[in-house]
């Protein structure tokens, strides 16, 4: 058993918790952030990939996260243009539903509210001379165009992972948290390496409980008190289907129940649709989409479309769970999306911050609150300073994603141009170090499908903490939609190699998609 002392010590590998870590690290504090699991492997990795305020919670009057969440979506596409990029959103409107000026209303709020300077404004179409009107039903003939923005979530969580690391962070993925002791005015925690074998002991004078869906259980059986407030897990799922139609817009359909559905260009040949909300209870981390969520999504999209979506058009399915504050709403959709931070620092001996709710477009700005809760624990704490900062890859500006792809194709030349966009989506100006000397395609290594080539896997190892199948393919990627078994098995085996041991894949949510 070894010895290790921090100034904060975060559970929970999320978007909240990596973010936290980025931020503290970056303000001088010494850190360590341990997860249960590969980082970003519940919730941030199935979300709905939107940057967004939330047009819905408008009419839940949640003005301050809606405001807070517009801000972001402009501070966040700044600091990571590779992987977060602009996205139009068509809002078809029918009579019987939410009444046409109740939409004008809440998109120039829209507009309005967050100090918008990048993203363009809203505006009509008119469905049957716009491109956008030939998927949808004939009979439509209006709607609402409004700007959000498109995130590979899970990349979000890795990069600022990335970046709290090489501030000094020490980032411990698959190293769950058994036991937390507050004595003597800081905290003893038992950590269990799963990677490596082993167990230690380390110590900090805070610690975080980041650990979402989780966070009453680690604080009733790691900590050992009670909650201090309810959390209202909720369910959210999503169907991908083969690619809907052919522009590069998303659909915000509205439901009969007063809900919403998107329906948004995915990976290039899919169409993501989401999303549900169903309270759930038991072990959130074996979710699955329920017959009953498939059939309200087919059935929420085919409302709309000139085309009916079968079950047999869906490639992959997955779940994620909400943990959100409880505030009491009758209904799921209902429960606050906004972040509540708990600090203890009256029944412990050692501050105990605990996050409740929040969401991925927010984590940034949950990690600022949560250091402002925390400051008077640390004299001299740097002020905050990642608003203006880049995420590892995202130093171009954030409209300047078609010239880094032009830089790299002119030094990489002998490289397919799909490869290269796919490339500086994930890695941006990352991407140059990734290939490094590479003079021809032989250079890469093996292949294992769709572009994917063993150095690549060796960057993902090395430098975001990968080490399954799954964490390649649909963490770190998306290439497990393109990928097939066979290539499957030889990444497993080049990932045997590269950890020295048998590395087994992972689990995918609702198993792998059909060819």
């Amino acid at each position: 058993m070894s010895n290790g002392a921090f100034d904060l010590a975060i559970v929970g590998g999320g978007a909240n918790g990596c973010a936290i870590a980025r931020d503290a690290a970056g303000r001088g504090l010494s850190v360590v952030l341990v997860e249960q699991g590969d980082l970003a492997s519940a919730t941030s990795s199935a979300s709905t990939k939107l940057i967004h305020g939330g047009l819905r919670y408008l009419e839940h009057f949640e003005f301050r996260l809606v405001r807070e969440a517009l801000v972001e979506r402009e501070v966040l596409l700044r600091s990571a243009p590779h992987f977060i990029r602009p996205l139009r959103f068509v809002l078809p409107h029918r009579a019987g539903l939410r009444p046409a000026w109740v939409v004008r209303l809440g998109l120039f709020l829209y507009d309005h509210l967050g100090g918008r300077e990048i993203l363009p404004a809203c505006r009509s179409l008119d469905l049957r001379s716009d491109p956008a009107g030939a998927p949808l039903r004939p009979d439509l003939r209006r709607a609402f165009e409004y700007s959000d923005c498109w995130v590979e979530d899970a990349r979000l969580v890795i990069m600022c992972a990335r970046d709290a690391a090489r501030l000094g962070a020490d980032i411990r993925p698959r190293t769950p948290c058994t036991k937390a002791l507050s004595t003597d005015g800081r905290w003893r925690l038992r950590l269990e390496d799963r990677s490596r074998g082993g167990v230690e002991e380390v110590e900090a004078r805070v610690l975080v409980n980041a650990t979402g869906p989780w966070a009453a259980r680690f604080l009733e059986q790691v900590v050992g008190t009670a909650p201090p407030a309810r959390i209202r897990l909720v369910q959210g799922s999503h169907i991908v289907t083969r690619r809907l139609f052919d522009h590069d817009r998303a659909y915000l359909f509205q439901n009969e129940d007063g809900r919403v559905c998107f329906a948004i260009p995915y990976e290039g040949d899919f169409t993501l649709i989401g999303t549900t909300d169903r309270d759930i209870e038991g072990d959130p981390g074996v979710v699955r989409i329920s017959e009953d969520e498939t059939d309200y999504l087919l059935a929420a999209v085919n409302r709309w479309l000139r085309r009916p979506v079968a079950r047999g058009d869906i490639v992959w399915s997955f779940a994620g769970v909400r943990p959100l504050y409880d505030d009491g709403a009758n209904a799921a959709q209902e429960a606050t999306r906004d972040y509540v931070l708990h600090l203890d620092d009256g029944g412990w001996t050692a501050p105990l911050l605990t996050v409740f709710g929040g969401k991925l477009t927010t984590c940034r700005r949950l990690a600022e609150a949560a250091l402002a809760r925390l400051a008077r624990f640390f004299p001299g704490l740097r002020p905050p300073w990642t608003a203006g900062a880049h995420l590892p890859g995202g130093d171009f500006p954030w409209d300047g994603f078609e010239a880094l792809v032009a830089d790299l194709r002119g030094r990489y030349r002998f490289l397919d141009s799909a490869l290269l966009r796919r490339l500086a989506r994930y890695h941006g100006t990352r991407a140059f170090a990734l290939l490094g000397d590479a003079r021809r395609l032989e250079d890469l290594g093996e292949a294992f499908g769709a572009g994917l080539y063993e150095r690549e896997v060796h960057w993902m190892v090395r430098e975001e903490w990968a080490e399954t199948v799954d964490d390649i393919l649909w963490r770190r990627s998306k290439l497990g939609l393109r990928i097939d078994s066979a290539g499957r098995e030889r990444l497993a085996a080049r990932l045997a190699g590269v950890r020295g041991s048998t590395t087994r894949p992972g689990t995918v949510v609702d198993g792998a998609p059909r060819a």
